[in-house]
């Protein structure tokens, strides 16, 4: 099964041609010429002869119906010639089978298969082609799209080979690697590299922490396995940069370290069980860590913390930064939820927040995420196009934003409940900073420098009070909609009308 995400293209099969050209030297009457240095690049052969019997061919096959007959067209369509045109071929109509290729590994004699879930996600049958050319139906244990990784169980009649897990962990930027699969259904082929990079984000999942390599990997490598020189897996080839569908020395694999976690709880419970923390978070980039009185930017801003959840009960709150998750620095927001899905479910780790200057230490029972609820950022909101009118009593124009307080008239527009307070922005100056950090009308101020807000007044002083106190920014929570996230506003030369 093929498809592209993110302008990167999963590993499935398709054709391709790659020239190369050779450019020789000729050196004359300069005597007799050293023997060259003998190789010092390591030879692949003896692993690649013991790892390949264990790395299979995935073919799977669905079945879709295909429309029979022209579909009804409004009268004098411009496309009715051409729909008939395609409807009077030869073309079978009916139900139709497609096929699709790509690669697995054996990771136990049993029978269990680890490929992606991107090559066997919509197929009807799934079967494993061996090396020595045996095949067997597979049955579907359980796949992750999160992490684009699929358990599959055959059935042997004896033991199979099978190659072992390694820790992607301990892996560094220049090490070889061995990537073997069935590239344009060519069958087994072996490529070797370097790792490229480490904790890549190719933008395809909330967990992306690709390792990226050069060793040849194309269309129809997907799910096969990159083994480090010890012959152990590190990662799951899962897609590939290239424009023309061919290798151009950028590929990505899923590390070990993410990928065996996903497969021992598909194996156990058939789905993932992944750790829930309960907040809402941002990235700390360098005006928020301003804002913060923090040194630098680091660690994941806490916008919002669900009621019940692991989090409240721990006692974080909206305001704080995590910086260490059960010893691990967390240094940007990406990192967050990765650390907490691959947390065991009721698992008590130790939190270290940043809050008011300072550090503390929260232990944290972790929950069972659930499908619906994820840990997050919130989503910013489009710039509205508000026209300031500091005109109306009780209103107030701060940095580029008019403020009024929160009527119920104000509710019943903007749809916000009773329980929620803040102060309204009724409009937003074009081009102003607010525009340009998704603040937009209709938008409530509930706190300026993580103090709680009610009037346009207590806006104007926190501003005020920021810009005395030598700040260049100052940090507003800004509710738009359910969504709660902090937005840093740079102070400039304006004062607060």
């Amino acid at each position: 099964m093929q498809r592209s995400r993110a302008g990167f293209r999963s590993t499935g099969f398709i054709g391709g041609i790659v020239g190369a050209a050779l450019v020789a030297l000729a050196f004359v009457g300069v005597g007799p010429q050293p023997a060259p240095a003998q190789s010092t690049l390591p030879g692949f052969a003896d692993l690649a002869e013991r790892l390949s019997p264990a790395v299979v061919n995935i073919s799977t096959s669905q079945t879709v119906d295909r429309p029979e007959g022209m579909p009804e067209l409004p009268p004098g369509s411009p496309f009715e010639d051409l729909f008939r045109d395609f409807f009077d071929r030869d073309i079978p109509q009916g139900p139709q089978t497609l096929e699709s290729l790509g690669s697995g590994f054996v990771v136990s004699p049993e029978g269990y298969v680890v490929s992606n879930n991107h090559v066997i996600e919509q197929a009807d049958e799934v079967t494993v082609n061996f090396s020595d050319g045996s095949s067997l139906l597979a049955e579907v244990i359980g796949r992750d799209a999160k992490t684009d990784i699929a358990l599959l169980k055959v059935e042997p009649d004896e033991a199979l080979p099978f190659v072992e897990w390694g820790d992607s962990n301990t892996s560094r930027v220049g090490d070889w690697v061995l990537a073997i699969g069935n590239p344009f259904g060519l069958g087994g082929s072996v490529s070797a590299g370097i790792i490229s990079a480490l904790s890549r984000d190719i933008q395809a999942g909330p967990y992306d922490d690709f390792i990226q390599t050069d060793a040849a990997i194309n269309r129809g490598n997907s799910g096969g396995p990159l083994f480090n020189l010890n012959g152990r897996v590190i990662g799951v080839n899962t897609a590939i940069i290239s424009p023309t569908g061919g290798s151009i020395g950028i590929g990505f694999a899923v590390p070990s370290a993410l990928a065996r976690n996903v497969v021992d709880q598909l194996q156990e419970f058939g789905v993932t069980r992944r750790g829930w923390l309960g907040v809402r978070i941002q990235q700390v980039d360098d005006d928020m860590a301003e804002a913060l009185q923090m040194d630098r930017a680091m660690g994941a801003l806490v916008a919002d913390v669900t009621p019940d959840s692991p989090a409240a009960d721990a006692g974080i709150e909206a305001g704080d930064v995590i910086v260490k998750f059960d010893g691990r620095d967390v240094a940007e927001m990406r990192d967050l939820p990765r650390m907490v899905a691959e947390t065991a479910v009721e698992q008590t780790v130790r939190v270290i927040v940043f809050r008011d200057g300072k550090t503390r230490t929260l232990p944290v029972k972790i929950g069972l995420l659930e499908e619906a609820t994820a840990d997050g950022m919130a989503e910013p909101e489009d710039a509205g196009e508000g026209e300031p009118d500091a005109d109306e009593p009780g209103t107030a124009v701060v940095l580029g934003m008019t403020l009024s307080p929160l009527s119920g008239a104000d509710r019943e527009r903007y749809d916000i409940s009773d329980d929620v307070s803040g102060v309204l922005v009724a409009g937003v100056e074009q081009g102003s900073p607010a525009v340009e950090k998704g603040i937009r009308e209709g938008s409530l101020i509930v706190e300026v420098g993580q103090e709680p807000v009610s009037s346009p007044a207590e806006v104007a002083e926190g501003v005020e009070a920021a810009r005395e106190n030598g700040r260049k920014s100052v940090l507003l929570l800004i509710r738009s909609g359910e969504d709660l996230r902090f937005v840093p506003l740079p102070l400039g030369d304006d004062g607060a009308e």
